[in-house]
């Protein structure tokens, strides 16, 4: 087992967002975390990023308890994070913004390029392209090429298919395909046709707690089973 979370609990103040959260994840698996607005879904993703601290329980990521890193630590040692809002430097060239995803990792800028140009070869055409001026997409597709950089064992997707047309979220299903096995995934999604076809597993949230957890043969059989949780 790569990554487990046992019996956490997270809060906002006095608030309580999750409750008693205890997942699993092994080497390569790709796992769905679906659940309407408020679920606590990005909570859920943040925490394991180390942007929030439990309040109570335990994160074991590769076999030593990870609970408070701060979100550096937990980035050098292995777990990406890939924001809902496509947060790119839209000022900077998209090779700029690879440059530095490529010096706090300490890899080469050439490397670094090469790794993006891997999972999505397009990019070539924008490089020396303010990153601001790419679509919704492309950002989408730049961010998770710059969160491997550095071969991580983790990476932390939230939302990756949110407002795109259909053209694009093709393009991401298929990188998100391609790095099955590469590196474990965790993804929040709302696009149930995505989940069904990529998830080896699915926990489904519901007011802060694990309502379900599902396997893929489910998913595949029972059309209706993941709709009831949105």
């Amino acid at each position: 087992m790569l990554l487990s979370l046992d019996h956490i609990d997270v809060a906002y103040g006095p608030a309580r967002a999750l409750s008693d959260i205890s997942l699993d994840l092994n080497h390569g698996e790709r796992i769905f975390v679906v659940g309407r607005n408020g679920a606590g879904k990005t909570t859920l993703l943040k925490t394991i990023a180390g942007f929030m601290t439990p309040v109570a329980g335990e994160i074991v990521f590769a076999g030593t308890k990870v609970n408070g890193l701060p979100i550096e630590e937990m980035a050098r040692r292995g777990i990406r994070y890939v924001f809902q809002d496509k947060r790119v430097f839209t000022k900077l060239t998209v090779r700029e913004n690879i440059e530095l995803a490529a010096f706090a990792s300490r890899v080469k800028v050439d490397i670094a390029i090469d790794r993006v140009v891997q999972i999505y070869p397009k990019i070539t055409q924008f490089l020396d392209t303010p990153a601001g001026g790419l679509s919704g997409g492309q950002k989408q597709l730049l961010l998770i090429g710059r969160a491997l950089i550095g071969t991580p064992q983790v990476l932390l997707i939230d939302e990756p298919t949110e407002g795109l047309a259909a053209g694009i979220i093709d393009e991401v299903f298929k990188v998100l395909e391609h790095l099955k096995g590469q590196v474990a995934m965790i993804i929040v999604e709302q696009n149930l046709a995505v989940v069904r076809a990529l998830a080896d597993r699915v926990y489904a949230l519901k007011e802060g707690h694990i309502a379900a957890h599902l396997m893929n043969p489910v998913l595949i059989g029972d059309h209706a089973t993941l709709e009831q949780y949105l």
